[in-house]
Parts: structure tokens; C-alpha cells; sequence
């Protein structure tokens, strides 16, 4: 979107000039794109662990959460957020980081929505 600023110039300034109206435009700052954070079903990371992350990373309540693992585990994948670029990739290495620590595979990705 461009907004449209109009000012009128004086008529002295410019001798043979029409009205003096002179447009300035201004492109409007686009938004950064957005990422969506994937979490990955495995056979291996125990249910309530997923649970735990959705609640804790994502700040979801313990029912949304529950609801959103059984999507992961019936679907395979299932978005868990969409964020900034930075924060999707915060939110991507603090579930792997957390995983790891707690010996479980569970993969946690992003991708540009």
C-alpha cells in the first residue's frame, strides 16, 4: 500500500507551472515473514513428554496441549505456533535442546509459512 502525501507549492517558485501541486509517496513498511513451528510424531517420546513441551515452550493450557499431541500423533506433524523468524528458531532449539537433555527424539522444526 502507498500513501499519497500532497503539497501545494507556492506559484512564485516555479514561473510556468501549472497548479504546483506536487505528490510524494511513501511505500509502506512490509510485515517479515512468519515461520511455522512443526512438531514431528516419533515412535519413542512418550506422550505426556510432548504434552509437557507444548505446555511449557508454547504456553498452551494442559487441555490444548493434549489435543495437539494427538493431532502430532495421528497426522505425523502438527503446526504448534507461528512466530517472527527469530523467535520460530528460539522456539525450535529450545524443544530439540530440551529433548535431548531428557533422551528423547522428538524433532521439532519450522518452515516459512
Amino acid at each position: 500500500m502507498i500513501t499519497d502525501h500532497i503539497m501545494m507549492a507556492d506559484k512564485d517558485d516555479e514561473p510556468g507551472t501549472d497548479a504546483g501541486v506536487i505528490t510524494k509517496t511513501r511505500p509502506r513498511t512490509q510485515r517479515p515473514p512468519l515461520y511455522k513451528v512443526l512438531l514431528l510424531n516419533d515412535d519413542y517420546t512418550p506422550m505426556e513428554f510432548v504434552v509437557h513441551v507444548l505446555e511449557r515452550f508454547f504456553g498452551m493450557s494442559h487441555a490444548q496441549a493434549f489435543e495437539l499431541m494427538l493431532v502430532v500423533h495421528k497426522k505425523g506433524v502438527a503446526v504448534v505456533g507461528v512466530f517472527s523468524f527469530e523467535v520460530a528458531e528460539t522456539k525450535v532449539a529450545q524443544v530439540m535442546d530440551f529433548a535431548r537433555r531428557h533422551q528423547h527424539p522428538l524433532q521439532c522444526t519450522m518452515e516459512k509459512e
